[in-house]
């Protein structure tokens, strides 16, 4: 009897596991490249860093005149020691990305090492190179990928260090929770909350810790492996140390300002929960989606399901604010809360007429770095983001999360956390709607006034809008509660990333309003 010819992918793949099977997330071509690219862009973060930052400026130093670049190195200025301790830090940086990528690494069922062809008594056809380089992780990152990589371990700085913490999340964190204890219905004994746009995933952590049911929502898979390994992998608090800003060098104070070292995570997620757990006290579940948050919170599966969506810097990102507000109603109970805190640095307001955007862009829109983000403190125009282990199928409703790449559909996996930071995959492969989310054609702005005035034509009850105040208490806005609502100190604005030792600070006046489904 004649051997079954193997499928394309059965004498291509370089392992036999279910997430290459339909239905995983390494079956579908476009969504594979954009895992790949994610994978290799932490992989060769040591590298490409070690080459822009010191290299290049190491080559720019010694084309000067002699007699300057030897007076640059001597005391005090010492410039190639300085370029020395930022390769320090480099590596330092390295090691976390290092770690995420090996764990992505594991998780998607991959091997470091290059898979050698078998053996064969004629060359390989030019179909079959150009299978094995499909299936190959390496060499995948583009510029823009490599970019997103090296913001997203800045980013650490934000959501797990100490510092980052208290100065641009704890903010938000108390007033989303000053919010849901008021607004929040409160017939449900655990209420279940959609965070979309949940980044590295801290302020989901902390809405579990608490006791609500968070799931999060991403497209970004930087985002998705990073925060599966912070949230997942990470043995004890402090166990990374990092240097956020050593790659910047301009608007620095010192060298000592550039080159100081944090730690991550500043709380080990895994402690605190067993902590409060032992102590009597409730926790939520955690869950985390990854896909295109209109497309897979859209459907009628996911009619009514919340009873709270928390939006933190995200309502921007959209190229037609309609469809996400039609998303947040659908997925909201009648009644349901939906609590939105951010600036309107509106992420497509450069894109051109006819919606197909730039054609090296890999689709998931989630680092646009408009301006260099990450070197300036702006905020990173990071669409949305997670991903967390993704062992074995697993079917737990079947969500179908599609983000588009370059206006073509695809479908992204779920991964899903409980507070014992167990996971669980998902992945279905029927998907009949045209609908490419985000990136389907088209692009509006609103001014804050606007987006207030549209959410109200909805289907929601505006119950609060302000820009929160500064610490003088100067401020605008209207706010339709009644009640005196004591509000944190945002200072003069709250930074994305910024090092607060900078010489250029850039700050993000919040609006902030609750809605109500009718």
């Amino acid at each position: 009897m004649a051997e079954k010819e193997a499928s394309p992918a059965e004498s291509s793949s370089p392992h036999r596991n279910p997430l290459f099977e339909d239905g995983g997330p390494l079956s579908d071509p476009l969504e594979r490249r954009t895992i790949f690219a994610a994978l290799d862009s932490f992989h060769q973060y040591r590298k490409n860093t070690h080459y822009n930052t010191t290299h290049r400026r190491r080559q720019n130093l010694y084309a000067l005149p002699s007699a300057q670049w030897q007076m640059l190195a001597a005391p005090p200025i010492s410039i190639l020691d300085t370029l020395n301790a930022v390769d320090d830090a480099i590596d330092c940086n390295g090691d976390l990305a290092d770690a995420i990528f090996q764990l992505g690494l594991t998780s998607f069922g991959l091997s470091e090492e290059q898979e050698e062809s078998s053996a064969s008594s004629s060359p390989p056809s030019k179909e079959d190179r150009r299978r094995e380089w499909e299936w190959d992780w390496r060499g995948k990152a583009k510029a823009n990928d490599l970019s997103k990589a090296h913001s997203t371990i800045r980013q650490f700085y934000r959501d797990w260090s100490a510092e980052g913490y208290a100065l641009e999340v704890k903010p938000l964190l108390d007033t989303i929770l000053s919010d849901l204890k008021r607004y929040l219905r409160d017939d449900a004994e655990a209420p279940s909350l959609l965070l979309p746009g949940a980044g590295l995933g801290r302020i989901l952590f902390e809405l579990c810790l608490r006791g609500y049911n968070a799931t999060g929502n991403e497209i970004s898979y930087h985002q998705l492996l990073a925060s599966n390994f912070i949230l997942n992998a990470t043995q004890y608090a402090d166990q990374y140390p990092i240097s956020p800003f050593a790659h910047t060098f301009t608007n620095v104070v010192s060298r000592t300002n550039q080159l100081r070292r944090l730690t991550v995570p500043d709380v080990h997620p895994a402690s605190a929960l067993s902590a409060k757990l032992e102590a009597g006290e409730p926790v939520g579940e955690m869950n985390m989606t990854a896909g295109d948050f209109v497309l897979s919170y859209s459907t009628p599966d996911c009619k009514e399901t919340f009873d709270g969506v928390v939006s933190v810097f995200f309502i921007d990102t959209a190229p037609n604010l309609i469809r996400y507000v039609e998303t947040v109603r659908n997925c909201l109970r009648r009644g349901g809360v939906w609590v939105n805190i951010g600036p309107l640095l509106w992420h497509f307001d450069d894109r051109v007429s006819g919606g197909g955007g730039d054609e090296e862009d890999d689709g998931d829109n989630d680092n646009d770095h408009r301006n260099d983000a990450s070197q300036s403190g702006q905020k990173a125009v990071d669409g949305h983001n997670r991903i967390h282990n993704p062992t074995a199928p697993h079917d737990h409703g079947s969500q179908t999360h599609s983000p588009s790449h370059n206006q073509d559909q695809h479908q992204h996996h779920d991964d899903t956390h409980n507070h014992s930071h167990s996971h669980t995959h998902s992945h279905t492969t029927t998907m009949t709607t045209e609908d490419k989310g985000i990136a389907e054609p088209g692009s509006f702005e609103l001014t804050d006034e606007e987006v207030i005035h549209l959410v109200s034509q909805l289907g929601f009850e505006i119950l609060h809008h302000e820009i929160l105040h500064d610490s003088n208490g100067n401020g605008n806005g209207s706010n339709n509660d009644s009640r005196s609502v004591a509000q944190p100190s945002f200072g003069t604005g709250l930074g994305y990333m910024q090092d607060p030792t900078s010489l250029l600070q850039n700050r993000y006046r919040c609006s902030h309003w609750v809605a109500r489904k009718l």
